[in-house]
């Protein structure tokens, strides 16, 4: 991803619906999927086998059609709400109504920034993201950022993952839904490792390999599989992205969160 700069009840429900999501294997010819990278980039598991494929946008693809994206077959979309404690993405409350209008379910996701403390980044982010019941679970973007020019931290990992658990637990608890976590393989390889946070759904990076390549023993919920895709509606690329489910488990997962 591009960067700049108490519900007991619902949560049990999308608990239940996350972990089926994990643990099912998915059944059934794989639906055509346009504007494919070739199967020669992938290994074992292709993003044609699944048949639940959605997109994330933040305000570097302009105005977006949202009516042309849901006819395109566009199942979900996760939307670039903010980032550290004080930057908002400028296009985070038309793309939440616009997708919310044409019926596409989204999510928003908060782009960690090492160098604010975590009640400040979850200040924001609440103080911008409304609580709905239909919204997707909110996503927690983690990533390493070695060229930032302002965050030159480095990163110690029990420090990263105390911080990360405190930004997670504020989320679930404002928001009554098991947050997912974005993670690229780099940030993965050195600070989470296949078994931290096991008890959260993630949401993985790999537009080369199959996730089993550069994430091996771990599940995941959603798989970012290229960053270059073309979408009716989009005028320019988009990230795309696939569910790990079948059709009746994205139903029932959508049905969890109410």
């Amino acid at each position: 991803m591009r960067h700049e700069f108490c519900v007991p009840v619902l949560r049990r429900l999308t608990l239940v619906a996350l972990s089926a999501l994990a643990l099912a294997s998915c059944g059934g010819p794989p639906a055509p999927v346009p504007h494919m990278p070739p199967k020669s980039q992938f290994s074992g598991t292709y993003p044609s086998d699944f048949q639940i494929h959605g997109i994330d946008v933040a305000r570097y693809q302009g105005d977006i059609d949202w009516h042309a994206v849901k006819a395109s077959g566009v199942a979900f979309a996760w939307i670039k709400a903010t980032e550290g404690g004080d930057h908002l993405d400028p296009n985070f409350m038309r793309n939440w109504q616009g997708a919310r209008a044409a019926g596409v379910p989204r999510g928003a996701y908060h782009f960690v920034h090492w160098c604010r403390p975590p009640h400040e980044e979850m200040s924001w982010y609440k103080r911008n993201v409304p609580v709905e019941p239909d919204a997707l679970p909110p996503v927690l973007d983690v990533e390493a950022q070695p060229t930032s020019k302002s965050c030159r931290r480095k990163l110690h990992r029990p420090e990263v993952l105390a911080e990360m658990r405190e930004m997670l637990i504020d989320m679930e608890r404002h928001y009554g839904k098991r947050p997912v976590i974005y993670v690229t393989v780099d940030f993965y390889e050195h600070i989470m490792h296949p078994n931290e946070f096991a008890d959260y759904p993630i949401w993985v990076r790999s537009t080369k390999h199959s996730p089993h390549v550069p994430y091996p023993g771990r599940r995941w919920a959603f798989w970012q599989y290229q960053s270059d895709g073309r979408v009716p509606g989009i005028k320019g690329n988009v990230d795309r992205n696939a569910f790990y489910g079948t059709p009746s488990q994205w139903q029932a997962f959508l049905q969890g969160l109410h």
